[in-house]
């Protein structure tokens, strides 16, 4: 049995990357999908499509609404949502997908570290799993096929 994996969570670093590789360490047999993580083509991939927009309002709207469009196809296919939040950068497109995996009943980690705590508790408490590393997220799925 393969499991999809809707990664969530910011697109500055290499943290996916890290988790397909613990997953392979594993022999987890997981397949990631994400959202776009090239941020220039998310950013303009509302003009790529549609063409020029008249100001950076409706050029954000035309991105935004074929960015969610995308985000809601691949997290309705995912078995399990992980959010990832970190300390570095501002964390809204996870807290949005977070929450959009609550709604939609979506099995979701969310892995946020020890300073996160206060601001995130009531999403926390809304997950099914709320863990501080990519280690612990792994050993939650691990659980699933022992």
């Amino acid at each position: 049995m393969e499991l999809i994996v809707y990664l969530a969570g910011q697109i500055h670093d290499n943290w996916r990357e890290d988790v397909a590789q613990k997953a392979k360490a594993k022999n987890l047999p997981l397949h990631f999908v994400a959202p776009q993580t090239n941020h220039e083509r998310s950013d303009n991939i509302g003009e790529e499509i549609l063409g020029k927009q008249p100001s950076n309002l409706y050029k954000d709207h035309a991105a935004s609404d074929i960015n969610n469009f995308r985000t809601q196809v691949l997290m309705q296919k995912a078995d399990i949502v992980i959010a990832l939040f970190g300390d570095k950068y501002r964390q809204w497109n996870t807290a949005m997908d977070a929450s959009t995996a609550i709604a939609m009943n979506k099995p979701t980690i969310i892995i946020r570290p020890e300073s996160l705590i206060h601001p995130l508790k009531e999403l926390s408490n809304k997950a099914n799993v709320t863990v501080e590393t990519v280690d612990q997220a792994m050993e939650v799925i691990s659980y699933i096929f022992d």
